[in-house]
């Protein structure tokens, strides 16, 4: 699988990374057994980037991922984590996690904190999570309601660990743009991660930070590229951005459905491809919770797809005029 290296550093990535969220029982369990074996799977298909944070299962994905990997050399992969929440233990009853997203149960509290301190006591609790004494990339982890304390604090800690050697690339994770053109434009990150603005149905990331980052030659990361699944199966009921997609969006998607089976390219192919037609993305950050679904991602990586149907996508309005596509790279 084609690797490319983030921004200006020696950080690799390879084309497709795998998301651990799912391996931190998003939404429902998976055994650890499910989850070794996501990451196995991963492995022999040639992903060696994998990206997870303490917000994942208050933890267990992280420990999971470490535990998964840790007989593979180290030098052979790369591992993101991300900074921004601190997890403290709580006392008395537990409950669960689900209010956040995560079946696992409540043993923790996530408390906000992007000052210097707490970057460096979360990367600190994360590299005990992991088993590791490094990791390559690290991302300030939404902090779009954080913002002074983001770039005036977390940011320059950032910085110093990279400066240390504790961390290879640094870089935001947002599901919108405008705070990460800022950081592109006033910082020296190596790469941000966005999340669902790059993709089939929302190409809002060309209006500015997508051009900025190739000028400045920053890396996008884009994920999401299923948004929430509507890309991936739509019909009735899917979702959009983790809510019910709105009648517009739904027929939009299928539309898309529609057009790419004409071309013999299932919609998730195209949708997973698409992204990596712009030269500020070295790849495409996916979730899995079994095996089964990274084998398919990387299926639908590989799947041929014509220039015709890029050529029929732009014809019939279905993608932005200046989005480029794959096989236009320059």
């Amino acid at each position: 699988m084609r690797t490319t290296a983030l921004g200006r550093t020696g950080t690799l990535v390879t084309e497709l990374s795998l998301g651990a969220a799912a391996l931190g029982n998003l939404f429902h369990a998976v055994s650890d057994e499910e989850a070794a074996a996501t990451v196995d799977t991963a492995w022999e298909c040639g992903i060696r980037s994998f990206d997870t944070a303490p917000h994942y299962g208050l933890g267990l994905s992280e420990r999971r991922l470490g535990a998964a990997l840790h007989t593979r050399p180290r030098e052979q992969y790369t591992l993101s984590t991300k900074v921004g929440r601190l997890l403290l233990p709580r006392v008395g009853p537990h409950g669960d996690d689900l209010a956040n997203g995560f079946a696992v149960p409540a043993t923790h509290s996530r408390v906000w904190d992007f000052s210097a301190r707490g970057v460096r006591t979360s990367i600190e609790d994360s590299l005990d999570r992991l088993g590791l004494d490094r990791v390559d990339t690290v991302y300030l982890h939404d902090p779009e309601e954080h913002e002074r304390e983001a770039f005036e604090q977390a940011y320059p800690e950032l910085e110093r660990l990279r400066a240390e050697g504790t961390v290879g690339a640094i870089g935001v994770g947002m599901n919108q743009t405008d705070t990460l053109t800022r950081f592109v434009q006033d910082t020296d990150v190596d790469v941000v991660l966005l999340a669902g603005r790059y993709s089939l149905l929302d190409q809002g990331g060309l209006r500015s930070l997508l051009p900025e980052a190739a000028r400045r030659g920053v890396s996008v990361l884009v994920g999401g590229v299923f948004n929430s699944g509507l890309l991936a199966d739509p019909k009735p009921g899917a979702t959009f951005d983790y809510a019910p997609a709105s009648r517009q969006l739904l027929d939009r998607a299928l539309a898309l459905k529609a057009l790419c089976k004409e071309y013999d390219v299932p919609l998730r192919a195209a949708a997973l491809q698409f992204p990596l037609g712009h030269p500020a993305v070295p790849g495409i950050l996916l979730g899995a919770r079994s095996g089964a679904e990274v084998a398919d991602a990387v299926a639908m990586l590989r799947h041929p797809i014509p220039r015709a149907l890029w050529r029929a996508l732009l014809w019939h309005g279905l993608l932005a005029s200046d989005a480029p596509f794959p096989g236009e790279r320059s």
